[in-house]
């Protein structure tokens, strides 16, 4: 006659995990909805049974130690003799979920929370990029218990109440009769272990809260509501696990001078009337020193004069945007007699009549409409 092992097809020190795959591979393939011959059938009976013994802890141990089950081996099992064979098994493996879906004890080690933060940047910095120190408040390893959770020198001890599986039986009377369902262990939470000397620096946690600082690398080219990415810069994990991930959200703030759109800058340039009117060289202060801006002569308010290669960096591509600077040409609002006296005399000689508060072409309105309609 077969051993249980063997009817499952699993070695003598097989886990828990290995006998209940081996089980389900072959329940799938043996059932009756599935194989409805008569070989199959008492296969699938000999299979249940064998698996009734050897997920149970205590009746594994009783048939490794004696080769019987105190007289339960009759071939059938529990699940159809009332001896409390896990009859849910079955139901889990066609249909899946419930606790006995879970393999083995639960762990304590869990993966942290991802964080974000947001950081705050100038505006030359979204230009060149740059290297900010930032203080985070967050979950971190502790370092009394190192992850362990125990106190120093303790360590978990295996629960007395599920013998270390995380899970009890308990048996339900239905109208199948007797069933056993699996439930998560009241004792240890699912754990398979109990802490009986927790550390006293996180409670038995693994993990406490606390600032650190860290210094996070932007890339030039960022705008506002880009986010970078800090692989394991984030919560700790419980138990000692792996942190999550840190998020580092951009907010750039807004500059008195240039205003953003894309990669390129922008800027207005203030010149006095003369300039415009004879052309000049007029300076700019960028975030790349100090810039030379030539004026042709007749420059006009609006007109934009174009810098290359000094807006922003392209976050993904090479190079930098331009400077795009618009002249906005001003107009004198205080003269003294001598400067009026200047601009009539040349108002006069440009063929140019100057009223009371207003600049009057030569021959009036309509005369400069008649000129314009003659030359089309």
């Amino acid at each position: 006659m077969s051993s249980h092992y063997e009817t499952l097809g699993v070695p003598t020190d097989a886990s828990a995990e290995e006998i209940k795959k081996a089980y389900r591979k072959l329940a799938r393939k043996l059932h009756p909805d599935v194989n409805p011959g008569d070989e199959a059938a008492d296969r699938f009976k000999a299979v249940t049974h064998a698996y009734e013994v050897l997920s149970d802890p205590q009746k594994r141990r009783v048939y490794d130690t004696t080769g019987n089950e105190n007289g339960t081996d009759n071939g059938f099992g529990g699940a159809y003799n009332g001896s409390g064979f896990a009859f849910q098994d079955i139901f889990e493996t066609f249909f899946g979920g419930g606790a006995a879906g879970q393999a083995g004890p639960a762990s304590r080690t869990r993966r942290g929370q991802d964080a974000l933060i947001a950081v705050r940047i100038e505006l030359r910095d979204a230009v060149f990029g740059v290297n900010k120190k930032i203080e985070v408040d967050t979950a971190v390893l502790c370092g009394r218990c190192e992850g362990s959770c125990c106190e120093p020198g303790t360590e978990p001890v295996r629960c007395g109440v599920c013998h270390g599986s995380g899970h009890i039986q308990r048996p339900v009377r239905s109208i199948l009769g007797q069933v056993m369902t699996m439930a998560t262990c009241p004792s240890c939470q699912g754990f398979g272990t109990e802490i009986p000397n927790p550390c006293n620096e996180c409670g038995g946690e693994g993990r406490v809260r606390s600032r650190r600082s860290l210094t996070v690398k932007i890339p030039a080219g960022v705008s506002t509501g880009t986010r970078i990415q800090l692989s394991g810069q984030g919560e700790a994990g419980t138990a000692g696990g792996p942190s999550g991930d840190l998020y580092v959200e951009i907010r750039v703030a807004s500059h008195g001078t240039f205003t953003r759109e894309g990669d390129q800058l922008h800027a207005t340039l203030s010149v006095p009337l003369t300039a415009a009117a004879l052309g000049a060289e007029m300076s700019l202060d960028t975030f790349d020193g100090e810039q030379t801006i030539s004026l042709r002569p007749g420059t006009q308010s609006g007109d934009v004069v174009t810098l290359p290669g000094l807006g922003v960096a392209r976050l993904r591509g090479g190079g930098r945007g331009d400077l795009l600077v618009q002249v906005r040409v001003e107009t004198p609002t205080r003269l003294d007699p001598e400067q009026e006296e200047l601009l009539r005399q040349l108002a006069k000689l440009r063929g140019e009549q100057v009223g009371e508060g207003k600049l009057v072409g030569t021959g009036g309105v309509f005369a400069k409409l008649r000129d314009r309609l003659g030359n089309l």
